[in-house]
């Protein structure tokens, strides 16, 4: 049986805005629903499903969708992508490889 699963409102309306960005841009750009799929290599009801906000969605194949159609999620320049990257490896370094939940503290004041 499939886990349902809830998500924050905030997640939802970003999910929902997200979607109906894309779908914005496919029309104004005057694109049908099958021919962005087949260009993004997935199906009709993939793309509906992102257009229409559904939390299941891969965030690989909405990511996809949104660069064919031109929608900037990041800055496109790969020099500042690369720069970015970068500054966020080294953070990474520095920070601890797990995080562990704290262990309750003795109380040995008697």
């Amino acid at each position: 049986m499939k886990r349902i699963r809830s998500y924050s409102r905030v997640t939802t309306e970003a999910l929902s805005l997200f979607g109906k960005l894309i779908k914005t841009t496919r029309l104004e750009r005057g694109q049908t629903s099958e021919e962005v799929a087949d260009r993004a290599g997935i199906s009709r009801t993939t793309l509906r499903n992102i257009e229409n906000g559904s939390a299941g969605t891969e965030i690989g194949a909405a990511f996809e969708v949104a660069a064919l159609l031109g929608i900037r999620l990041f800055d496109p320049d790969p020099s500042s992508l690369a720069l970015h990257t970068a500054r966020l490896d080294e953070k990474l370094t520095l920070l601890p490889k797990a995080v562990r939940a704290p262990t309750a503290e003795i109380d040995d004041d008697f």
